[in-house]
């Protein structure tokens, strides 16, 4: 057998070195004895940025945020045993969201298996079926060098093919640990380009499609998804139908087309059936408003899907048409096929009625957060979006903020909006938006909850050296804020809701963040506000607010907005 230290060296060098051929430039790694071959390997290339997690579940969800930001996987490194577990989090999300990674697990040998050896369980198939392809690499042989860089391409192909997501490879290295590569194998040049062609719809799809368009009263939802904005407005023109734009699709810019106040609209039911549609046109997965989503499901309206995978989101079974191809191309398809018919609607009743509704929407949500005695969680949102820098990042953590942003952002250009709306989860969070900083090294924001922040506070261990504008906008209410929303708030005693549902944690969140040697901000009012969002991170900025008073100030925006309406 031609196994040794420089064998395992040289084997992990030339993953490394087909990786980097691939496009590979980020790599996270978490401290350990079992993966010093493959951690060594990716230290010794400049190359590659190497960025060090502690905590293995925050170098997973940093690596989530890496890819999310640059659409490039990187590698993810830790040694054996449950620090391979802790990875698993991420992986679900970057599965249902997917988000390529290159999960690299290291393992003790097959014979310290199943003998009670320490830092050893079993790691096959860890992951289940949230990875893409899983590959069992035992002990490096030299025999097979003629494999190693086609495993690598191989998993790097997967990860980034039809329908990305995670790839997982198991790493069994045998001691010791500390090799010297020698030559690597050669590349065949061949294979030097991977490239995942989509698909073209039939002719039967595009001319269901087509049909389907002849509608006066449709709807454009633009959820995230690959397109360009302008090719979404100039169909909305064609067409002349609304567009209710996700903060995560940029499309929410201003234009006579975009709806952003959806949510609030739809809130009054008669208004809501003014607006019913006769076809509802998505890109993209779903938007987070229960409201948006009920509406649509009960609107009785044709419902058409455009992704560029296989995957559709379709809880209420609704979707009777989906197509997966090229966005852009597929909306320069529908504009051409219109304009030679005719150049455009001449009947804007429909477009103007929806046009109408959002501007006096805004006006609306303007006006009930400028009766507010201070800030309030739909006015920090939204103040938020408006004031963050060009060409910077928002990243917003499930539960309220995203819906906060969703409900309350007014349109605006040059912000990138993420968000973890996989498995909708609040774990990870702050590691994302560490990693969508080192990925972009651009302005990072990050809206959180206080529980969220708690979940994931291991992510600010050494974020002060990262060298990365992280502002962190935490919203303190000491507890669960969207269960103050749901029927348990009414239906349960005031203790046991608290208990069970609000879960005030008490911590002292500045305290926390001193800690990590990060500035802190107590933020009071919109000056404060303003004043602190125009510094470079990474800082922490604490904005106070009151569970109950919450639900509140939603009902007073709601009301007032559905009260302008009528």
């Amino acid at each position: 057998m031609g196994s040794s230290a420089a064998t395992t060296a040289t084997f992990c060098a030339t993953l490394v070195d087909e990786w980097l051929h691939c496009g590979v430039r980020h790599a996270v790694v978490s401290p350990g004895s079992r993966s010093t071959p493959i951690a060594l390997e990716i230290a010794n290339r400049h190359e590659i940025e190497t960025h060090i997690f502690h905590d293995e579940r925050s170098a997973a969800f940093a690596a989530l945020g890496i890819a999310k930001a640059s659409g490039i996987p990187a590698i993810l490194v830790c040694s054996s045993g449950t620090a391979a577990v802790e990875f698993h989090p991420a992986t679900v999300e970057a599965h249902h969201s997917e988000v390529p990674i290159l999960i690299c697990t290291a393992d003790r040998p097959a014979e310290l298996q199943g003998v009670g050896a320490p830092q050893t369980i079993d790691q096959q198939n860890l992951y289940g079926v949230s990875v893409r392809k899983f590959v069992n690499a035992e002990v490096a042989d030299d025999t097979e060098s003629h494999t190693w860089r086609q495993i690598a391409r191989d998993l790097f192909a997967t990860s980034v093919g039809k329908v990305r997501g995670p790839v997982h490879l198991n790493l069994r290295f045998r001691e010791p640990l500390m090799g010297v590569a020698t030559n690597l194998p050669p590349r065949y040049e061949r294979s030097a380009t991977i490239a995942e062609t989509v698909v073209l719809p039939s002719a039967r799809s595009l001319r269901k499609l087509k049909k389907a368009l002849n509608f006066k009263n449709g709807v454009i939802i633009a959820g995230p998804e690959n397109y360009r904005v302008e090719s979404i407005l100039r169909l909305a023109e064609t067409l002349s139908w609304p567009v209710l734009a996700d903060p995560r699709s940029g499309a929410r810019v201003p234009s006579e087309f975009v709806v952003a106040a959806a949510d609030s609209i739809l809130r009054d039911e008669d208004f809501a059936k003014k607006l019913r549609p006769q076809v509802v046109l998505r890109f993209g997965t779903l938007p987070a408003s229960k409201v948006v989503n009920s509406w649509l499901a009960s609107s009785g309206a044709k419902q058409i899907v455009i992704t560029t995978t296989p995957t559709l989101a379709d809880p209420d079974q609704l979707c009777s048409l989906h197509i997966v191809g090229e966005i852009d191309e597929l909306c320069a398809e529908l504009v051409s096929a219109r304009s030679n018919e005719q150049s455009k609607r001449d009947d804007s009743s429909w477009l103007d009625l929806w046009g109408t509704a959002e501007t006096s929407a805004q006006k609306s949500i303007n006006a009930a957060l400028a009766d507010e005695p201070g800030l309030s969680e739909p006015g920090v949102a939204r103040a938020l979006y408006g004031l963050l820098p060009e060409a910077s990042n928002l990243v917003v953590s499930s539960s309220m903020p995203i819906r906060d942003v969703e409900w309350f952002a007014a349109p605006r250009t040059g912000l990138r909006v993420y968000a973890n709306r996989g498995a909708n989860g609040i774990d990870g969070v702050v590691s994302t938006a560490v990693g969508i900083a080192l990925a972009t090294r651009q302005p990072t924001t990050l809206l959180i909850g206080d529980i969220a922040l708690l979940h994931d506070i291991n992510g600010l261990i050494s974020l002060v050296s990262r060298e990365i504008d992280l502002r962190i906008v935490v919203i303190d209410n000491n507890g669960g804020g969207i269960f103050s929303f749901l029927p348990q708030a009414q239906a349960l005693e005031v203790t046991k809701f608290e208990k069970i549902f609000g879960t005030p944690h008490g911590v002292n969140l500045k305290m926390l963040a001193q800690a990590h040697q990060i500035d802190t901000h107590e933020v009071a009012n919109m000056s404060d506000f303003a004043e602190v969002l125009s510094q470079r991170g990474p800082w922490l900025a604490r904005v106070v607010t009151d569970r109950q008073e919450n639900v509140k100030v939603h009902e007073r925006i709601n009301q007032m907005v559905a009260s302008n309406l009528r």
